[in-house]
């Protein structure tokens, strides 16, 4: 698998790449938003590590004009750690997001971990059924989410929560249950994470976001498919 590293410090660069080709990966470089846009049309990625703070074009802007029409995991890496800068990057279309210092082996495993779902959402191998309510249907044959038979983009993440909801529609999970069954980690604080991931589920399923008919929040709990026929 090839992952794209885009940070303008050769340093960090240099000190990422040499721990994904420990683990057998191939790598790419960018040193800037514009070189990881012509990256992402010219060779085939399927992760990509993103600075936030660059030349030419910033990791947000990037990440929002990749989200335009692939799904490619994100990682976004920066030195800001406030929970207004995690949003962000969250709200750009990032799928995980990693401050700085960080801890090579934290990074590894999101990555590890990035990479699993977007496989599975792309394989057509595993067999594991068709999960409706209503008009919105989730097919883990195909690893592919429809509204009323029109196909809606997401990213692997948004699939993984949908699936996950879809299935056991009419239940309510916390957000805890929930990142724990999607990210397979132990949910520290997941607040932030899965409620930027739910809105963004809703901009993309929901005819009035304010107004969920799919996916909805049960105050004090947490989120639900509604059980619809």
């Amino acid at each position: 698998m090839n992952i794209l590293i885009c940070d303008d410090d050769a340093d960090i660069a240099g000190a990422i790449e040499v721990y994904l080709k420990s683990e057998g990966y191939g790598v790419l470089m960018a040193a800037d938003g514009l070189e990881a846009l012509q990256a992402v049309e010219r060779e085939e990625i399927h992760l990509i590590i993103m600075d936030v703070m660059m030349p030419h074009m910033d990791g947000m802007r990037a990440t929002m004009k990749i989200r335009e029409d692939r799904n490619i995991p994100i990682i976004i890496l920066s030195a800001k750690s406030e929970d207004y800068d995690k949003i962000t990057g969250l709200n750009a279309g990032a799928d995980d997001y990693v401050t700085k210092p960080f801890n090579p082996l934290e990074l590894m495993a999101r990555v590890k971990s990035q990479l699993r779902r977007y496989t599975d959402l792309g394989s057509i191998a595993k067999k594991s059924g068709v999960f409706s309510s209503g008009g919105l249907t989730v097919d883990d044959d195909a690893k592919s989410v429809t509204l009323d038979g029109e196909q809606v983009l997401v990213t692997p993440t948004e699939y993984g929560i949908l699936k996950f909801l879809t299935e056991n529609a009419g239940k309510v999970f916390s957000m805890e249950q929930i990142y724990e069954q999607v990210w397979n980690e132990p949910a520290y604080s997941p607040e932030n994470t899965v409620a930027v991931h739910i809105r963004r589920i809703r901009e993309k399923i929901e005819f009035d976001p304010k107004n969920p008919k799919y996916l909805k929040v049960v105050w004090g709990i947490g989120y639900k498919i509604e059980k619809l026929q």
